[in-house]
């Protein structure tokens, strides 16, 4: 593809065309990016979440769950997968650059988990 990527800018994880199943417009893209600037969000936001960076690629191949977050302006969606903890991925589209990265992550408490699977924003993933 003729993308000027920015040098940083990785591959994070190619993106899981079953994503669409679940997403109300369908993203055609081959892979899901993640920036250098991601680690120091989450060192400084939540840095209780760092062990989870190395599994990213992990998580986006195999989440338990997805949803999209209906306060969040753009393309967006989200991914959770259950761990020791449960452990969210918010991927947003860079509308300018045209791609998918990954926004931010961070853990989520069973009841937040549990009223997501409730009121529908989040829906198991089947694999």
């Amino acid at each position: 593809m003729g993308m000027k990527m920015k040098p940083k800018v990785f591959i994070t994880a190619p993106f899981n065309l079953q994503f669409n199943d679940y997403l109300s417009e369908p993203l055609k893209y081959d892979f899901i990016y993640q920036s250098k600037g991601l680690q120091k969000h989450i060192e400084k936001r939540h840095p209780e979440c760092l062990p989870y960076l190395s599994l990213l690629s992990s998580i986006i191949e195999d989440p338990d769950y997805i949803g999209v977050n209906p306060n969040e302006k753009g393309t967006s969606f989200e991914l959770v997968k259950v761990m020791s903890e449960n452990v969210q991925i918010g991927i947003k589209l860079d509308m300018a650059e045209d791609y998918l990265y990954v926004a931010t992550l961070h853990t989520i408490t069973p009841g937040k988990l549990q009223h997501g699977i409730e009121n529908g924003r989040l829906k198991r993933f089947d694999k």
